[in-house]
């Protein structure tokens, strides 16, 4: 359900989709190519909301910002199933695993990785290309590798797809 809140509209890119069980609303800006699943709620109610292109919000996901702060996701994003992004700032290409959760004034960096049911806790950063695991999440010696670039491209790449597949696919 796309809605206005207290005069605020959510602009929406072209190419982009958005579930009908999903929930955008109020001062949410979405890029193009972007796809929104079942059961996310991007709530621009009384913080801002800013999404670029090609950004895979996954199911059950929330995002939200404090009143009059905003919340950033850059561009070929993955937030995977069930995470949570609160008043934070993820940098372009980064993977936000199932479950993780991003709090206040969180940073993760470019092609950073929150692994699965991490708590990237308020203020901590991510910088680019680092491995963050655990509750308090922490980072692993092991940098990003190319060859894990090459292979996550590929699968953000297959939610671009279905956000072009998924308006004509449904019956």
């Amino acid at each position: 359900m796309i809605n206005t809140f207290e005069g605020k509209a959510p602009v929406i890119g072209e190419n982009s989709y958005i579930h009908p069980s999903a929930d955008v609303f109020g001062d949410v800006e979405i890029g193009s190519g972007c796809w929104i699943g079942p059961g996310a709620r991007v709530r621009g109610d009384y913080g801002r909301i800013v999404i670029g292109d090609n950004t895979s919000v996954e199911d059950n996901c929330v995002i939200h910002a404090r009143p009059n702060e905003q919340t950033t996701i850059g561009n070929w994003v993955t937030v995977g199933h069930g995470a949570i992004v609160h008043n934070a700032t993820v940098h372009d290409w980064a993977i936000l695993g199932m479950g993780s959760i991003v709090s206040d004034w969180a940073v993760v960096g470019e092609w950073a990785v929150v692994g699965e049911g991490a708590l990237v806790r308020q203020r901590q950063q991510i910088r680019a290309d680092q491995i963050a695991v655990g509750t308090p999440a922490r980072l692993l010696r092991k940098p990003v590798s190319e060859e894990f670039k090459t292979q996550w491209t590929a699968f953000k790449q297959v939610y671009v797809d279905l956000a072009r597949r998924y308006p004509t696919g449904l019956t």
